[in-house]
């Protein structure tokens, strides 16, 4: 044991002194990079360390499965907040909160976004599962509650041109995950009014 904690001690000790007089040879300065998409929330702050699942917030109703198919169903009403965040291959993770984001929420299930271009090399049989957000957005009633108009509005025609899988591993209702987790088909909900 006393081996491995030298060994680990001296590996330690060369890649700091290889680092520090690398450091002292290179005149440039190199900028770290930053850890959200400034571009889908340019007021974000940053945090180190942080999965960065507030790059963009968006609220929408329809994305609870109702208990009936009335269209006056209080599920189909329920505002679901998907706190997401931007990977580089142009795709979004958002986790989904039918209570928000504070501290002690759990989320219920997620959304996966892709772009049309993705969605489009899909096998037809997988396409059934996603919905088109340039139908979904007005239907949803979707909005961006911590942007302006103006932010809202340079950012909504790139997020229009996506698509979405939302999955849910537990219902609202529930205190724990229960069952199986499920995908909710969002376009083949009850309109409503």
């Amino acid at each position: 044991m006393k081996m491995k904690i030298l060994l680990t001690s001296l590996l330690f000790a060369l890649t700091t002194t290889a680092t520090i007089a690398a450091d002292k040879t290179t005149t440039k300065i190199v900028e770290a990079p930053k850890v959200y998409n400034e571009v889908l929330n340019p007021r974000q702050k940053e945090y180190p360390n942080h999965l960065g699942f507030n790059d963009l917030h968006i609220q929408a109703i329809r994305h609870i499965m109702p208990d009936t198919n009335n269209v006056h169903d209080p599920k189909l009403k329920m505002i679901v907040h998907h706190h997401c965040k931007a990977y580089d291959d142009e795709t979004f993770l958002c986790l989904m909160f039918h209570s928000g984001m504070k501290d002690q929420d759990k989320p219920i299930g997620f959304e996966y976004i892709i772009t049309t271009k993705q969605f489009k090399a899909l096998p037809k049989e997988e396409q059934k599962y996603w919905h088109y957000h340039k139908e979904e957005i007005p239907r949803a009633k979707a909005t961006f509650p911590d942007l302006t108009a103006e932010e809202a509005a340079k950012i909504l025609p790139a997020v229009n041109e996506t698509y979405g899988k939302v999955v849910y591993f537990q219902k609202v209702d529930d205190k724990f995950p229960l069952g199986e987790p499920y995908v909710m088909i969002v376009q083949d909900m009850p309109e409503q009014d």
